[in-house]
C-alpha cells in the first residue's frame, strides 16, 4: 500500500484554514465570506481525507447579509477546544470578532456572540493559558482600519464572550521585513508562547513564526517556511496540529488564482525551540520549503480515503453540504423531492444582474479541472422566469432558459464584477442562443487549464478556460458561452444552478434532477 500523500490535500477554496485534533479526530474550519450557510466544518482522522460534515452558522450575523456584499462577511476563522467546548471565532471586518461554540462539532452551533463589536481587527485567535487566563491574538485589515501588519492582544473572559482591559500592540510587520503580518494563531509549548503567522502576501509571501516567555512580548521572530525553489508559492496562514503518536504537521493554503485558495499539509519538526515547516533544501537554512508528496502521517491507524462531495442527486432529505448560497437564504427558495431539487423562481429586480442575485446555489470548484453536467426540466416553468447553470466569479457567466409565452429561450449571460473602495460594480450582456423546443436540458461546464498566463503580485499562473454546453439529449452539445476564469472577491470561481423570475409572483420553479462530475 502507497503510504504517502499528495499536496494538495484539497484542492478547493477552503481559505485561511485553521485546524485542532481532539483525541482522534481532526476538525478544520475555513472562510466563507457572504455565502450560506457559512463556516464549513471538515473533518479527517488522517490529516489528508477531509469531509464537510457542518457549518458552524446558518447564516450571516446582521441584516445586511440577506444581499450578497461581495469579499465581507466571514473573513478567517480559529477553531478551538477548551473545557469540553469547541470554539469558532470568526472576524467580520465591517462589523467585529464573533464566537460560535458546540458541545457537539457535528450538531448544531450556538448563535454567534460579538466579542469585540467594530472594524478593522481580522483573523482572531483565542488562547486559555494554565493560570485560567484567556486572550485574543488578533491581525488588523488596512482597508478598514488605515494600517496593516500589526498583531494586536488582549484579554478574554473566561468564557470566551467579550474582551476587556487594555488592547496591546505585540508586533509590528512594519518594524522589519514581515510587512503584512497577518492571520495569527497562538500556542505554547516549552515555556514559549509562540504566534504562526504568514507575512509577505497572500500570493508571494512565507510563513513566520513569533515567541517569547512572556505572552505579552517582546516577541523575537523567524521565517520558518519559504516557497524556495518549489512551485508552491505564498506558502499561507494555517494551523499548528499534532498526532497521538506525537508528530507535529503544518495545514496551510496556497493562492492558485481562479480556484481559489488550496489546502496544503507539511511536514513540521523543532529545532533548538523553533519549528521548522515543510523540508530543508539547504542545512544552512532556518526554514523549510512545502513538500509536493511525503509520507502520511503516522496516526496510529490507517483510514479510508474520502473527499468532499461534488455530485449530488438531491435523493437525500436535507440539502448537500457541498452547497451555499449566494447570501443569507430562506427555505422556501427550494424543496427536496424524489424528482429532484426544487429550485423556486425568486423575483429578481430588473436592474440587478446575476451577480448580486441572493438566491444563486453554488459550490467551490473540485479539481484543477473537471466537467460538470446539470440536468435540468424546465417543465413547471411560469412566463418570465428564467434559471440555469451560472459560473461566479470576478468575470461571471451563465447559460439560462428564459420562459415566455411564446416559450422556451436559450440565452447567454456574461458578465463583469469590478471594485472601488471596497464598493462593487457589475455590468453584463444577455444575448438570445436559440429557441428550444424540449422540457429537459442538459448543461455542461468544462474547465480547462489553457497555455495563457496572468501574474499577479510577481506570481504567474496558466489560466483556465470555462465553457458551458448545453444538449437535449445529453451527448451532442453547443456550446453557449466561453471565458477566461477570474477569482472572485478574495474567492475562488464557484459554478451552480440559479432561478429567478421577472415578475414579483411567480409559482415557477426549475427542478434539478442531477449534477454529475467528473474530475480530470
Amino acid at each position: 500500500m502507497n503510504n504517502t500523500y499528495k499536496n494538495p490535500i484539497l484542492y478547493a477554496d477552503y481559505s485561511d484554514p485553521d485546524a485542532i485534533r481532539v483525541g482522534e479526530d481532526y476538525f478544520m474550519v475555513a472562510s466563507s465570506f457572504s455565502n450560506a450557510p457559512g463556516l464549513p466544518l471538515l473533518h479527517s482522522k488522517d490529516l489528508v481525507n477531509w469531509k464537510v460534515v457542518n457549518y458552524c452558522i446558518k447564516d450571516i450575523p446582521e441584516e445586511r447579509y440577506s444581499e450578497p456584499v461581495h469579499g465581507c462577511g466571514v473573513w478567517a476563522p480559529s477553531i478551538r477546544y477548551h473545557q469540553g467546548l469547541y470554539y469558532v471565532y470568526f472576524p467580520m471586518p465591517d462589523e467585529g470578532i464573533y464566537v460560535t461554540t458546540a458541545r457537539d462539532p457535528f450538531g448544531e452551533w450556538s448563535r454567534p456572540v460579538c466579542v469585540r463589536a467594530g472594524a478593522g481587527w481580522i483573523d482572531p485567535c483565542p488562547f486559555w493559558d494554565e493560570d485560567g487566563n484567556a486572550y485574543l491574538v488578533a491581525g488588523v485589515a488596512k482597508s478598514r482600519i488605515g494600517y496593516k501588519s500589526v498583531l494586536h492582544m488582549v484579554r478574554m473572559t473566561e468564557d470566551g464572550m467579550s474582551v476587556f482591559g487594555e488592547e496591546v500592540k505585540v508586533f509590528d510587520g512594519n518594524e522589519n521585513d514581515q510587512t503584512t503580518i497577518e492571520g495569527p494563531k497562538l500556542y505554547k509549548k516549552n515555556g514559549y508562547y509562540y504566534i504562526f503567522a504568514p507575512a509577505g502576501g497572500v500570493k508571494p509571501g512565507w510563513q513566520t513564526v513569533l515567541r517569547s516567555k512572556n505572552i505579552w512580548g517582546p516577541y523575537e521572530y523567524r521565517v520558518v517556511m519559504r516557497q524556495g525553489n518549489t512551485e508552491i508559492n505564498g506558502p499561507h496562514q494555517g494551523a499548528w496540529v499534532d498526532t497521538v503518536t506525537g508528530e507535529d504537521w503544518f495545514i496551510h493554503f496556497q493562492d492558485v488564482f481562479a480556484a481559489g485558495r488550496i489546502v496544503h499539509l507539511q511536514p513540521m519538526h523543532w529545532e533548538e525551540d523553533w519549528p521548522v515547516i515543510g523540508v530543508k533544501s539547504d542545512d544552512s537554512n532556518e526554514y523549510g520549503e512545502p513538500v509536493s508528496e511525503y509520507r502520511m502521517p503516522n496516526v496510529g491507524k490507517i483510514y479510508e480515503k474520502c473527499s468532499p462531495d461534488a455530485s449530488d442527486d438531491f435523493s437525500k432529505p436535507v440539502l448537500g453540504l457541498q452547497w451555499q448560497w449566494n447570501a443569507n437564504y430562506k427555505e422556501s427558495w427550494y424543496e427536496l423531492s424524489k424528482d429532484g431539487l426544487k429550485l423556486s423562481a425568486v423575483y429578481k429586480e430588473p436592474d440587478r444582474n446575476l451577480i448580486d442575485v441572493p438566491n444563486l446555489l453554488i459550490q467551490k470548484w473540485p479539481a484543477k479541472e473537471f466537467s460538470v453536467i446539470t440536468r435540468l426540466d424546465t417543465g413547471k416553468m411560469k412566463a418570465g422566469d428564467v434559471a440555469g447553470v451560472v459560473s461566479v466569479g470576478m468575470d461571471y457567466g451563465a447559460a439560462a432558459v428564459r420562459k415566455s409565452e411564446k416559450g422556451l429561450e436559450l440565452i447567454s449571460i456574461i458578465g463583469s464584477q469590478s471594485f472601488k473602495n471596497s464598493v462593487a460594480s457589475s455590468s453584463e450582456e444577455r444575448k438570445p442562443v436559440s429557441e428550444l423546443v424540449s422540457d429537459r436540458l442538459y448543461v455542461k461546464y468544462d474547465v480547462t487549464i489553457t497555455d495563457t498566463t496572468v501574474t499577479l503580485e510577481g506570481v504567474t499562473r496558466n489560466q483556465e478556460r470555462i465553457t458551458i454546453s448545453v444538449s437535449s439529449d445529453g451527448k451532442n452539445y453547443d456550446k453557449v458561452c466561453e471565458y477566461m476564469a477570474k477569482p472572485g472577491r478574495w474567492v475562488g470561481v464557484k459554478n451552480g444552478v440559479f432561478c429567478y423570475s421577472e415578475k414579483k409572483e411567480s409559482k415557477g420553479y426549475l427542478l434539478v434532477e442531477n449534477v454529475t462530475y467528473t474530475l480530470h
